[in-house]
């Protein structure tokens, strides 16, 4: 049995340690906030109640799979899983709007033929066919493997199938999501469909990889679930259970410094004033034998040449927390994504060479319609998010911009207001520790490396990273599948492969 310190208690901290107890080990978390989740919390005020982090969960089978492996309980007994549908409706920058089917390709074609005009659902879903293709060949490599060893192979390979193209009597294939949108889909509207996704994670699709494709086709293939009552009842989950395995949760801990002795972990240093749940210290050092780290964390040991670089660059998110009088009307969707009527102006704000806030920018707006989260049947919460540069300062005028481009969705939405919590790239830094609330993106295969994460295991023996800044990086079910992937390392060694 080994001692174990989790430094962090976000989704993929949270999971690893679940995993590591229930196989033995004594695992002790370290968080040096007051509460649990990382980036998955709540605010709370007058009755209303707010995810301010992710607000629906792809892939849920990567839970599904901890809460099995960890507990006589599924995942369905802890939290309850709704399906989205439509899985969203999109707003484009022409008017037209279109909701599309969860989990169905052949109503996928259907609404994008009725809306866009024949022939524009054909072409989604023949890109659907290549998306998949793409997933199926980097699934496990990218998902459910530790980082291979020749991982260059990952950073020059195209997985994407792209067709053929003809330009300036040369025969091209796609090499970036902004190519694939042009030449494939050949609409304006289902390229802003396609480029969306890779938005929504804070990827330019301009040089985001074709590989980006994985990113519509998982939500397509898998569907997007709620979690009623918000997804940090997930978090809670993840908490209990690991309550249940005996882990120790130290909160107001702030680790410093990562201990070595010999040429290996041995444990971790707290700042003066920590408190711990069995005592009290401050400036104490805690002996273990293996230490697991965000792979954001200052003072990790240097990867070693070759390795993959920790990812640079990631912008942050502008969210608005939204109390509105009047009810929810029936028939509204969950999720509506508003495409910036300027797609140029707002990709050269995020990610030109003085990035800022876009004037116009994509939003996404939810409106979950759950009755615990509002006072009464008589309000409604309304969130909006928006990617922004990572430390952004925004304004009042930024977040107005907001409630402006969502009534584009939600006409006289502005009228509705009661009130409104505004949540900045400050905040993020603030809860999850990551300097400018960046937030990573998921690992995708080709771009010279660029959006690979570093592998779990580092340059000091018994040192691990967890969490969206390491191998498989950001999102919900890549978080997951880092805690999974690190204790697997850990239980089974070096030669562990995944799950097969």
């Amino acid at each position: 049995m080994a001692r174990i310190a989790v430094i962090g208690a976000g989704t993929g901290a949270l999971a690893a340690a679940a995993r590591l107890a229930v196989a033995g080990h004594r695992v002790a978390v370290y968080e040096r906030t007051e509460t649990y989740g990382g980036a998955l919390r709540r605010f709370e005020r007058d009755g209303f109640a707010f995810d301010t982090g992710p607000g629906l969960l792809p892939l849920p089978a990567v839970y599904r799979d901890l809460f099995v492996k960890t507990g006589k309980e599924p995942l369905e007994s802890c939290v309850e899983l709704v399906q989205v549908d439509p899985s969203a409706r999109h707003v484009f920058a022409d008017g037209t709007a279109v909701s599309l089917p969860n989990a169905s390709r052949a109503g996928v074609v259907a609404a994008l033929d009725d809306t866009l005009g024949a022939g524009a659902g054909q072409r989604w879903g023949d890109f659907l066919v290549r998306a998949r293709e793409t997933w199926d060949r980097t699934r496990r490599p990218l998902l459910e493997e530790p980082l291979w060893p020749d991982w260059p192979v990952l950073a020059g390979r195209e997985p994407y199938p792209a067709v053929p193209h003809k330009r300036l009597l040369r025969t091209r294939r796609a090499g970036t999501l902004a190519e694939v949108g042009a030449w494939e889909l050949r609409d304006p509207r289902l390229a802003a469909l396609l480029e969306g996704h890779a938005l929504a994670y804070g990827l330019d699709p301009r040089v985001a990889p074709a590989s980006a494709a994985v990113l519509p086709y998982m939500e397509h293939a898998f569907g997007m679930w709620y979690v009623r009552g918000g997804l940090r009842e997930l978090a809670r989950a993840l908490y209990e259970r690991c309550l249940a395995r005996r882990v120790e949760f130290v909160f107001g801990a702030d680790v410093t410094r990562i201990l070595e002795k010999d040429g290996r972990v041995a444990g971790v240093e707290l700042a003066g004033g920590t408190s711990r749940a069995s005592g009290s210290g401050g400036g104490e050092v805690v002996e273990a034998d293996i230490v697991i780290a965000p792979g954001s964390a200052d003072g990790l040991p240097a990867r070693g040449e070759g390795e993959v670089p920790p990812q640079r660059g990631m912008p942050s998110r502008l969210t608005v927390l939204l109390a509105l009088r009047g009810g929810r009307p029936e028939g509204t969707a969950h999720r509506t994504v508003v495409h910036s009527e300027d797609r140029d102006g707002e990709l050269e704000s995020l990610f030109g060479t003085a990035p800022g806030v876009p004037a116009r920018p994509t939003v996404t707006v939810l409106r979950p319609g759950d009755p615990a989260l509002v006072p009464d049947a008589g309000h409604e919460t309304v969130t909006l998010t928006a990617v922004v540069p990572a430390g952004a300062r925004t304004s009042d005028a930024h977040a107005d911009a907001l409630v402006a481009v969502a009534e584009r969705a939600v006409p006289g939405l502005r009228d509705r207001v009661l009130w409104r919590e505004v949540r900045t790239p400050a905040d993020i830094a603030a809860e999850t520790g990551v300097t400018g609330g960046a937030v990573p993106a998921p690992a995708l295969a080709a771009a010279g490396g660029r959006l690979l994460h570093p592998a779990s295991v580092t340059g000091l023996d018994g040192l691990f990273t967890v969490g969206g800044w390491s191998h498989p990086g950001g999102g919900l079910p890549h978080a997951g599948m880092s805690g999974a992937l690190v204790a697997g390392l850990i239980v089974e060694g070096p030669e562990f492969r995944g799950s097969q």
